[in-house]
């Protein structure tokens, strides 16, 4: 099994129709010992779904713009595991004022850019002392290389947060660590219809992609995490690789 034996942490698993759900399932099923994080109101619901998996793994609180959450991470999930091989990053948050480009405040943009960019690098380093022997930091993004309509400062995020990757994967590299983010195209999914408009890519996204596209399938998307996660990729760091049908290469 490609994951046998390893341990991994999951953040982003709220319903049943996300990309990390899917991670954690095919994870599971690959030979991986997977913990979750969650947070706040939201608890109660990841350890509802958690339940759908085929091992139900324990849930611990993690809010990435809490320091106090971060700082005792790996304390607390050394309560579950006795180190990470892998964590999967997906998690990204802004406010509604976020979603109009030339109107959105600083305070909206700021917060955009705490919960779906810097929190990476937080992240990556709260995992750290779980880390020691190396392992694989993969994160989701939205392809960032383009301003798209309606996604406008989380669009800006988005680009924050690839780069971060890149300079996160520096500074880990000399650690045995890996960083690569997977750019899926629209599923169907909690964060999508927070979005506002976010049909305007699921109406279009099919028609332009070679391979198609199905919005409410997630484990294409999935896989290729599964796949980063594991030891089948050893010098690759760095990395955006795409999973959206082929619609990243198109021209209009």
């Amino acid at each position: 099994m490609l994951l046998e034996g390893k341990k991994l942490l999951v953040t982003g698993v709220l319903m049943d129709s996300s990309i990390a759900f899917h991670v954690a399932k095919l994870a599971q099923e690959q030979g991986a010992e997977v913990v979750l994080t969650s947070f706040g109101r939201t608890m109660r619901i990841t350890q509802t779904i958690a339940k759908r998996l085929p091992t139900t793994p324990p849930v611990v609180e993690l809010d990435v713009t809490d320091q106090g959450h971060l700082d005792s991470l790996a304390e607390r999930v050394g309560e579950h595991v006795d180190h990470l091989d892998g964590v999967l990053h997906s998690i990204g948050f802004a406010p509604q004022g976020a979603f109009n480009f030339l109107e959105g405040t600083f305070e909206d943009v700021s917060t955009a850019m705490h919960a779906s960019a810097y929190s990476l690098k937080a992240l990556g380093v709260a995992a750290l002392p779980l880390m020691q022997g190396g392992g694989s930091i993969v994160g989701l993004t939205f392809d960032a290389k383009y301003a798209w309509p309606v996604y406008d400062w989380m669009g800006v995020a988005k680009a924050a947060f690839e780069s971060t990757n890149r300079y996160l994967a520096r500074d880990f590299g000399p650690k045995g660590i890996r960083c690569n983010l997977v750019a899926a195209g629209p599923i169907r999914t909690t964060a999508a219809k927070s979005i506002p408009g976010f049909q305007t890519f699921e109406d279009t996204w099919g028609q332009r992609a070679p391979l198609g596209w199905d919005v409410n399938n997630a484990l294409p998307a999935a896989q290729a995490c599964v796949a980063l996660l594991s030891d089948w990729f050893p010098a690759t760091t760095a990395e955006i690789v795409h999973v959206d049908g082929g619609v990243h290469a198109m021209g209009q």
